[in-house]
C-alpha cells in the first residue's frame, strides 16, 4: 500500500496524521501546503514540501494524497485542493476508523475521513471529499453528496439525502426521507422535519426538546 502525503498543516492535518499512523496500514511520508503558507520545514516530525513542487519530492506514481482542510467556504477550499491534487496526477485516499461501525456494502468516494464512533447502516452512499466527525448515526439508504462536512453526534434518519457542499452542525437531526439541498448550513442542534431548499441555513429552535422544527434563515447566497 502506497504511503500518503497530507495536504495541510493545521489541526485537521495533525489529526489525519495521527489517525493514519495509529489506525491504518498507511505510512505518512510528509506534508504539503502552498508555498505562501510554509512556516516550517517540518510538521509532526515529517518534511513539509511546497505544493508547487510536491511532485519533485513525492511523485504521484509512488504516493497517494489526502487533503486535510476543514469546512472553509462550505468545503469549497478543500474541494479546490482535491481538484488541484488530481490535476497533478495524485490518487486521493480515504480513511475509515476501525472504531466506526460500517457494513461491507458502503459506497464511499475519495478523500473521505470517517472518524471513530460513527454508526453507518447498510445501503448508504457517501460521495467524495466528505468528513464525518465522531459519534454520528447515518441510517439506512442515506445519500451524502460530495464535499460535505458532518459534525459530531448528527442523526440522519433512513432515506435522507444531503446535497453537495453542505455543513451539518453538532447534534443536528434530520428526519427520514428529508432532502437537504446543496450549499446548506444546518446549525448545531437543528431539527429538520421537511425538505430544505438549496443555499439556505437553519438554526435550532429554543425548545428543540419539544420537537419544534428549526428556524429557517434567509438564502445564503
Amino acid at each position: 500500500m502506497r504511503p500518503v502525503i497530507i495536504l495541510g498543516v493545521g489541526e485537521l492535518a495533525q489529526l489525519a496524521h495521527y489517525y493514519f499512523v495509529n489506525d491504518s496500514p498507511r505510512k505518512v511520508a510528509g506534508f504539503t501546503v502552498d508555498d505562501a503558507y510554509v512556516r516550517s520545514a517540518e510538521f509532526c516530525g515529517l518534511p513539509v514540501v511546497p505544493f508547487e513542487r510536491v511532485q519533485e519530492r513525492f511523485p504521484p506514481g509512488e504516493f497517494d494524497l489526502f487533503v486535510a482542510i476543514g469546512y472553509t467556504d462550505l468545503n469549497a477550499a478543500r474541494a479546490r485542493k482535491c481538484a488541484d491534487a488530481k490535476a497533478r496526477g495524485y490518487r486521493l485516499t480515504s480513511y475509515v476508523s476501525t472504531r466506526a461501525s460500517v457494513w461491507p456494502d458502503l459506497t464511499l468516494g475519495e478523500n473521505c475521513f470517517i472518524m471513530e464512533g460513527n454508526l453507518i447502516q447498510p445501503f448508504v452512499a457517501i460521495g467524495s471529499n466528505v468528513i464525518i466527525w465522531c459519534g454520528s448515526v447515518i441510517s439506512h439508504h442515506v445519500q451524502i453528496a460530495d464535499n460535505c462536512f458532518i459534525a459530531s453526534q448528527v442523526t440522519m434518519s433512513g432515506g435522507a439525502k444531503i446535497g453537495a457542499n453542505c455543513f451539518i452542525g453538532v447534534n443536528a437531526t434530520i428526519r427520514e426521507h428529508v432532502t437537504i439541498g446543496r450549499n446548506c448550513i444546518i446549525g448545531a442542534g437543528a431539527l429538520i422535519l421537511k425538505d430544505a431548499p438549496a443555499e439556505t441555513g437553519y438554526v435550532a429552535a429554543e425548545t428543540r426538546s419539544a420537537g419544534i422544527p428549526s428556524n429557517r434563515l434567509k438564502s445564503l447566497l
